[in-house]
């Protein structure tokens, strides 16, 4: 098997987009709209047929990695390996239940793990650590759980997301934005009671200082 913290490029495809790109709530839909980011969560796809298997992830170990890298290609799912997912930006694979990848984004998963060390009061951690701990914080009986949120949603720090009905949102700069799969809209109303989705230990990764990249929708 191809290491877990292996990036690829990005490649299109000319017949049909690839159930491959993951949501906010970290489920998987089939879009057209590129990505900024790529990862995985082990193997979870039939090479054969290019579609995905019933389960959402094999292993703990749930990452984003960057699109481009030493100028590496690999054909998306087309080997028993890693299945290749995407994001629209960080802070929707962070919603999900992601971390950066050690290998391909050393600097940034450094950065965000030190945050983390600060923001959640430990020293040391690992990524296994860290896996084992968004693993508690992303799921609920197989399903994406929700958290309340721990202060005002205004005071939420920039990339954290929240959930309301069906709809999820980033907030920035004290505001939501709607999330689609192109990109982020500005929204005229108010937010009732919505539900945090970025896991709580990452969200205090992002109030102790770790900024992710968000997509330019968001800094218009």
């Amino acid at each position: 098997m191809v290491s877990s913290e292996s990036p690829i490029r990005n490649s299109p495809f000319a017949t049909r987009p690839l159930q491959n790109r993951v949501t906010p709530t970290g489920e998987i839909i089939a879009t057209p709209h590129r990505g900024l980011f790529t990862g995985n969560r082990g193997i979870i796809h039939d090479p054969a047929t290019k579609t995905l298997l019933n389960k959402r992830w094999s292993s703990p170990a749930w990452i984003t990695c960057l699109c481009e890298f030493r100028g590496w290609r690999r054909p998306v799912m087309a080997r028993r390996s890693w299945t290749e997912l995407f994001f629209l930006d960080e802070a929707t694979a962070f919603a999900a239940g992601h971390r950066p990848c050690f290998f391909c984004r050393r600097d940034d998963a450094n950065r965000f793990r030190a945050a983390w060390e600060r923001g959640n009061g430990a020293s040391k951690v690992s990524a296994k650590a860290m896996d084992a701990q968004l693993h508690l914080e992303r799921l609920h009986h197989g399903r994406k759980r929700l958290h309340a949120l721990p202060v005002q949603l205004a005071e939420l720090p920039d990339g954290a997301m929240v959930q309301q009905g069906e709809q999820s949102f980033l907030m920035t700069r004290g505001r939501p934005l709607l999330w689609s799969p192109a990109g982020y809209a500005r929204v005229e109303y108010e937010l009732e009671g919505p539900m945090l989705l970025t896991p709580p230990s990452t969200l205090r990764a992002l109030n102790a200082g770790y900024q992710p990249a968000l997509h330019p929708t968001a800094l218009d």
